[in-house]
């Protein structure tokens, strides 16, 4: 098995890019594997790693029908919706708190101004 070739952070040739960078173009990986990686050295700890793909390999993202726009907006009000209480919270309630703030707790009241 080769090893990838690492380069450092900012040193990376052109014709690669991380997963956002291509998000950002409209491109996906499209099912290559990581072409190479860059390391940014940190004091303490070990380095950052960014891995990359080749731009020339990659495929355009692909576009969301219908349903998927409805199984999107399902997910997201899922996550809006108190188990507790079962009202849209109007945000998305926090794992930590597994509740809307109202249901966690009761004592603490809106502030009128």
């Amino acid at each position: 098995m080769a090893a990838l070739p690492v380069y450092r952070w900012h040193l990376a040739p052109d014709g690669y890019a991380t997963r956002r960078q291509l998000r950002a173009r409209g491109l996906r990986p499209g099912g290559q594997g990581v072409a190479a990686q860059l390391e940014r050295p940190r004091r303490r700890r070990g380095p950052l790693v960014a891995y990359l793909y080749r731009v020339d390999r990659a495929k355009p993202v692909r576009p969301m029908t219908p349903g998927r726009w409805a199984a999107l907006a399902k997910a997201n009000a899922a996550r809006r919706t108190c188990p507790q209480c079962r009202r849209d919270a109007g945000y998305v309630i926090p794992t930590s708190l597994g509740t809307c703030v109202p249901c966690t707790d009761p004592t603490d009241s809106p502030r009128s101004v």
